[in-house]
C-alpha cells in the first residue's frame, strides 16, 4: 500500500543544487514527488524553501528514502517526539538507532527542539537531562549502558549546508574539483578565510601528509604556526618524521630538500630520526635539548600549538608522540576541533578523510592535492563543506603563507 509524507527543504537550495539531489533521490529510490510549495530566495543571502510530497511502495521504502533525504537536510514536516531507547551495554548502541550526519541537526524532545551540540557524522545521538535536555553525538565506542539514544528518524530534523548564492572562486569551472581554477584566486580566497576566521576567534586545523616536506611546503607551514595562523596539527608519524628529518639532517626520505639529489646512506635517515626522538621521550623533549632546531613541530612545540599524530600498521618506530591506538587517536582528534572554524587539509589521504568525518559541516574544509580523487573521497563520504584544489601542495602552501604575510 502506497504511503504519502510531506518534506522540506530549505537554505541555499537552488545554487548548491541540493533541491536537484533531493529529487533524484526520490526518482531513484522508485519513489514519486509532487512540488507542493517553492519559494526561491531574491537576494544573495536570503533562503530559500520547497515543499514537496513523496509517495513511496510501503512505509519501509519511505524510512529508507527518509534516512537518505535528511543528508541533504530535507525533513518530513510532520514529527513528533524523538523515540528513546536505552543502552542495554557499554559501547553498543541500540537497535534502530538514529544514525548521525555531520550536518546541524536538532532533536524534539518533550514537544521542544534541542540542538545538537557536536555535529558529527556515523554516530549516535543520546539525550541527557530534562529542563532543558541537552543532545550530543556519541561514538558507539563512547556509549554507556543506560544512556537514552534517539531511535529512528521521527522527531529528528537537520539543516542544509550553508551555501552561499553567487559565483565563487570554486564554482569558476563548475567542478568542485577541476585542475583548471586559477590557483592564484585560490591562495587568496584561503588566506582570506583563514584570516576571517582568526578575526572571528575561530581557530584554524592543518592536516598534513609528508608529501608536504617532500615538495618543499615545511617550511611555509612552519612560518604560519609560528605567526599564529594554525592553532591545531593534525598529521602521522610520516609528516612528522620527514619535518624532523629535514631540519635535522637536510633531506626528506634520503634525499637533500637542498639539492634534490639522493644523499648516500640516505634512505636509513628517516629511522636514525625516529631512533634520536624516541632516545630524548619525545619531540618536546628533543626541542628542549637543542637537537630540534626548526621545522613545523619545533613550531608546534614553541608555540604550544597542539598537535595530534595518528598512527599506521606501517609507521617506522613510530616517533613516541604517535598515537597507535586508532580509537584513542580518534578521541584525541575529537577533542582538539573544538573551536575549528576552517581546515586546511595538505596532500594526505586517510588523514583528510579521518579529519573529514568528525568535523561539522560548518567548518569550511580546504583539501589541497595533486590528486583529484582525494577531494571526490571526502565528499563521497559526506563532507559536503569540503572545497577541491588540484595543484602541487609544496608551491601552494609557500604562496599562502605569503600571502597571510603580505596583507
Amino acid at each position: 500500500m502506497e504511503v504519502v509524507e510531506t518534506f522540506g527543504v530549505e537554505g541555499h537550495i537552488v545554487d548548491s543544487l541540493i533541491l536537484a539531489k533531493v529529487l533524484d533521490l526520490i526518482l531513484e529510490a522508485g519513489a514519486d514527488y509532487r512540488m507542493v510549495d517553492v519559494q526561491i530566495g531574491r537576494t544573495s543571502t536570503d533562503p530559500s524553501r520547497a515543499v514537496f510530497e513523496v509517495t513511496a511502495a510501503d512505509d519501509d521504502a519511505l524510512v529508507r528514502l527518509a534516512e537518505q533525504l535528511q543528508v541533504h537536510g530535507a525533513n518530513p514536516l510532520t514529527s513528533g517526539d524523538a523515540v528513546l531507547a536505552a543502552a542495554d551495554l557499554d559501547g553498543v548502541l541500540p537497535a534502530g538507532f538514529y544514525s548521525t550526519t555531520n550536518l546541524a541537526t536538532e532533536v524534539r524532545v518533550a514537544g521542544r527542539w534541542a540542538t545538537v551540540a557536536n555535529p558529527e557524522m556515523d554516530c549516535g545521538l543520546v539525550v541527557s537531562g530534562e529542563d532543558p535536555p541537552t543532545v550530543r553525538t556519541v561514538p558507539m565506542h563512547r556509549v554507556r549502558s543506560g544512556d537514552q539514544v534517539v531511535i529512528g528518524g521521527t522527531g529528528v530534523r537537520v539543516r542544509a549546508p550553508e551555501v552561499p548564492r553567487g559565483v565563487s572562486v570554486f564554482e569558476f569551472m563548475d567542478s568542485e574539483v577541476s585542475s583548471e581554477k586559477p590557483k592564484g584566486l585560490a591562495v587568496r580566497t584561503v588566506a582570506d578565510r583563514v584570516r576571517a576566521a582568526r578575526h572571528d576567534g575561530a581557530r584554524v586545523l592543518a592536516v598534513c601528509g609528508p608529501a608536504v616536506v617532500h615538495t618543499g611546503g615545511g617550511p611555509a607551514v612552519a612560518r604560519m604556526v609560528r605567526e599564529g595562523w594554525i592553532q591545531v596539527l593534525f598529521a602521522g608519524n610520516g609528516f612528522a618524521t620527514h619535518d624532523i628529518e629535514s631540519n635535522v639532517l637536510g633531506t626528506s626520505l634520503g634525499v637533500s630538500v637542498v639539492e634534490g639529489a639522493p644523499t648516500e646512506g640516505g634512505h636509513s635517515n628517516h629511522l636514525r630520526v625516529v631512533n634520536e626522538v624516541r632516545r630524548h621521550g619525545s619531540i618536546a623533549d628533543a626541542v628542549a635539548a637543542g637537537w630540534i632546531t626548526g621545522g613545523v613541530m619545533y613550531e608546534c612545540v614553541r608555540a604550544e600549538v597542539p598537535f595530534l599524530l595518528g598512527g599506521s600498521i606501517r609507521d617506522d618506530g613510530p616517533l613516541p608522540d604517535v598515537v597507535t591506538d586508532v580509537v584513542a587517536a580518534a578521541d584525541r582528534m575529537r577533542e582538539l576541533i573544538d573551536g575549528v572554524g576552517v581546515a586546511l587539509m595538505a596532500a594526505t589521504t586517510l588523514h583528510a578523510i579521518a579529519t573529514g568525518n568528525i568535523l561539522p559541516a560548518a567548518v569550511e574544509t580546504f583539501c589541497i592535492d595533486i590528486n583529484p580523487a582525494v577531494v571526490t573521497k571526502l565528499a563521497d563520504r559526506g563532507s559536503h563543506q569540503a572545497h577541491g584544489i588540484v595543484t602541487d601542495v609544496g608551491l601552494f602552501v609557500h604562496q599562502l603563507a605569503t600571502e597571510l604575510e603580505e596583507r
